[in-house]
C-alpha cells in the first residue's frame, strides 16, 4: 500500500524497499515539480535527468534553448531508463548532488 505524497499522480504497481522512495519510503517531497528526460541511468537508484526551457533574449527579440542537468533518485518501484519523460519532484537532499526525486514516467520521449 502506497501513502498519499501531495500531488495527485498514479501510485507504482511493483513496491519497493527504498527508504527514499516517496511511495515506499519515508521521503518526504516538497518545492520544484520538473518535467524532463531521463538521458543516463547507468548508476545503481541514480538517473541523470535533463531539463529544457526557452530563454528570451530582449537585444535579438528571439528565444535560446537552455538546458539544465539534474542528478535524481531513481526509486526501484518506478525504475525509469534513458530516453524516458518523468515527472521530478524536489525532496531533501539525499547525498551531494541529489536533491530530486522521480515520482512519475510520462512517456518515452520521441526523438
Amino acid at each position: 500500500m502506497a501513502k498519499n505524497i501531495g500531488i495527485d499522480v498514479p501510485e507504482p504497481k511493483e513496491v519497493c524497499e527504498d527508504r527514499h522512495c516517496p511511495f515506499h519510503g519515508d521521503a518526504r517531497l516538497r518545492g520544484n515539480v520538473f518535467v524532463g528526460t531521463v538521458v543516463a541511468s547507468k548508476i545503481k537508484k541514480t538517473a541523470t535527468v535533463e531539463k529544457k526551457w526557452r530563454h528570451y533574449i530582449p537585444k535579438y527579440e528571439r528565444f535560446e534553448e537552455r538546458r539544465s542537468r539534474l542528478r535524481v533518485h531513481n526509486p526501484l518501484c518506478i525504475d525509469a531508463r534513458e530516453g524516458e519523460r518523468v515527472l521530478i519532484m524536489e525532496s531533501r537532499p539525499i547525498s551531494k548532488t541529489k536533491k530530486f526525486v522521480i515520482v512519475q514516467k510520462l512517456e518515452v520521449d520521441k526523438k
